[in-house]
């Protein structure tokens, strides 16, 4: 094993037969692993880390105790205090997870938990070596993988506490409880607007959002050692978004790092690439590793419990981004590409179109957007975005309602429940108009009160514009021929009225679709915030058959299709509507009106 301690002798007692390739050394050379059973209090003992530079340096520590099934059954963690004036000065810092630890010359396993914030004591916890492994045992995958996706999911909302016993928190002075080590979440391209708009979702994470860059592709980046940094890519290009760990152990061909999750995803394919740290900054509030991230130099491949690892080599596919800010007659165009992840594509999407909007020097507070684009999928129909955003007096920027549409779209896709989607492109189009572009549904009228079947007719629409004079606009509809006799409501409405029934009944137990291609035709159907619509309502019934609706189906025909229809893949609807006009704006329109009419 590499190490500056010239006292470390030559090691005989073999714990497990493993080999640890060091680029720098002329030959491989046995790993020793000390089992978590072995370790006592007052033991002493070695970490490694980078405080700047590619220099690992030592950190001292001394073994305080064995927290037995502190993470669950068979999972302990070694409580370790750090000595030296680095480890006092900066406590431990985000990014020093998966520091890796020895005692005696042999490895024990990755310092991976720290107290709680505001405390700058050099006390944390050691994940034991075993349990890292164990992350790569395809027999032990089922224990391994009991921090599942489903439950990452609520340790992202709240990130996990692990209390100490009484005679500890004693002993030691702390807090009650360790948490994992946060995670540095470096961006680069980014404007600290959008670090602040997102820096609630990232810090439930269990990161550290912090402004950084990138590093130049060296011919060294894959020879990694314990010790070394490294960054899980999740955007790079015009834009980089890195998060980052400490290298534990390179066993065979697997990369050891963290000692703890960063998403506790479970299986993935994630770019692991080699980390340049800038600078070590502290605080008493959280320290942290600034960290660039350099060359790619292989892939990730789970994310549990214990620790993240990973293999060298090529990368995974990641999807190609082309974002175009419009504005003055100017256009700005950012490519960069996204890792692919349920979970992960729809926030990085939402977080890189935000970014777009306000780093753009034209952009300014009361501007409306018009968003146009799509996401391509393999084996599926494109999914069309197109809509328009106006701003509000809420405390929101403008620019947030375009993001949280987006993400809202891809999380439909990604979520869906039918098979798993493969994105292979997305191309974003953000035009920006410099005023309010907006108007409210003020009142409504009709031509006449009686109709007959076949018969045309205008709806008249009274709209007030913002700070602007009401004007008129007229909505030429037909009556269809099939409308039964009798009184009948004309809805005069925006999009949002409409797109409400659509969107409850495609998610959840209640949706009805029978497959994703039937998804993306909803989606691409949903009604847009820049045009005004008038619907024909009449009290017949609607059968909603998969992505289909089918007003005024008669009670026998809709009882036969009930009796058919297999799991959820028809509603029935007390109304039905019976036709449907819509007229372009140039507003984002809101409200709506209700009309009656006598159909003879």
């Amino acid at each position: 094993m590499r190490t500056s301690h010239a006292r470390w002798k030559p090691l005989v007692a073999v714990v497990a037969v493993l080999f640890l390739a060091l680029p720098v050394a002329t030959q491989q050379q046995k790993l020793e692993l000390m089992p978590v059973a072995e370790v006592k209090a007052g033991m002493k003992g070695t970490a490694y880390t980078i405080f700047a530079g590619d220099q690992i340096e030592p950190m001292e520590f001394e073994v305080l105790g064995v927290m037995p099934n502190t993470l669950g059954p068979g999972q302990d963690i070694i409580l370790v205090q750090l000595k030296g004036e680095k480890p006092y000065y900066t406590g431990i810092v985000a990014g020093m997870s998966g520091s890796p630890a020895y005692i005696n010359g042999k490895l024990v396993g990755a310092l991976s938990l720290r107290f709680g914030q505001f405390s700058k004591d050099p006390i944390g916890g050691i994940t034991p070596i075993q349990n890292m492994i164990e992350v790569t045992r395809p027999q032990k995958q089922q224990m391994a993988g009991s921090y599942r996706a489903a439950e990452a999911g609520e340790a992202a909302a709240m990130r996990p506490q692990y209390p100490i016993s009484a005679e500890l928190a004693r002993q030691t002075g702390g807090g009650g409880f360790l948490v994992p080590i946060e995670t540095p979440l470096v961006f680069s391209g980014f404007h600290p607007a959008t670090l602040s708009r997102f820096g609630e979702q990232i810090s439930a994470l269990g990161m550290v959002a912090t402004q950084g860059g990138t590093a130049e592709e060296r011919p060294d980046d894959a020879q990694l050692k314990p010790g070394d940094m490294t960054s899980v890519v999740l955007v790079s290009g015009a834009l980089s978004l890195n998060a980052s760990c400490t290298v534990t152990a390179i066993i065979g061909d697997q990369v050891y790092v963290c000692g703890h999750p960063v998403f506790g995803y479970g299986d993935v394919e994630m770019p692991m690439a080699r980390g340049r740290v800038v600078t070590t900054l502290a605080s008493s509030f959280n320290s942290f590793k600034i960290v660039n991230a350099g060359g790619t130099i292989g892939t990730f491949t789970q994310d549990r419990l214990t620790a993240v690892a990973g293999k060298l080599g090529s990368g995974p596919k990641l999807i190609p981004v082309d974002l175009t800010i419009a504005s003055d007659g100017q256009e700005k165009k950012l490519s960069f590409q996204i890792i692919e992840h349920p979970k992960l594509t729809p926030l990085l999407v939402a977080i890189s179109t935000f970014n777009g909007l306000v780093s753009n020097t034209a952009y300014s507070e009361g501007t409306t957007f018009r968003l146009t684009g799509r996401m391509d999928l393999e084996g599926h129909s494109p999914v069309v975005l197109e809509n328009m955003f106006a701003p509000t007096d809420a405390g929101v920027p403008d620019g947030f309602f375009v993001a949280i549409n987006v993400q809202g779209v891809f999380t439909r896709i990604y979520t869906n429940q039918y098979e798993r989607a493969r994105v292979s492109r997305i191309e974003l189009r953000v035009e920006s108009i410099p005023e309010r572009k907006w108007a409210t549904i003020e009142s409504a009228w009709l031509e006449k009160s009686e109709v007959s079947p076949g018969e045309n007719l205008n709806v008249k629409v009274l709209l007030r514009p913002y700070r602007g004079a009401p004007f008129i606009r007229d909505v030429p509809i037909r009556i269809p021929e099939q409308t039964t006799k009798g009184l009948v409501r004309v809805l005069v409405s925006d999009a949002d009225t409409l797109n409400r029934t659509s969107r409850f009944l495609t998610a959840g137990p209640l949706s009805r679709l029978q497959g994703l291609e039937q998804l993306i035709t909803v989606l691409n159907r949903e009604r847009r915030n820049n045009r005004l619509y008038v619907s024909l309502i009449q009290p017949s019934p609607t059968l909603l058959l998969e992505e289909k609706e089918l007003p005024n189906v008669p009670l026998s025909q809709s009882n036969v299709l009930d009796q058919r229809r297999t799991g959820t893949s028809s509603f029935l609807l007390r109304e039905s509507n019976n036709g449907e006009w819509s007229l372009p704006m140039n507003q984002v329109i809101s409200g709506q009106q209700i009309l009656t009419i006598v159909v003879k």
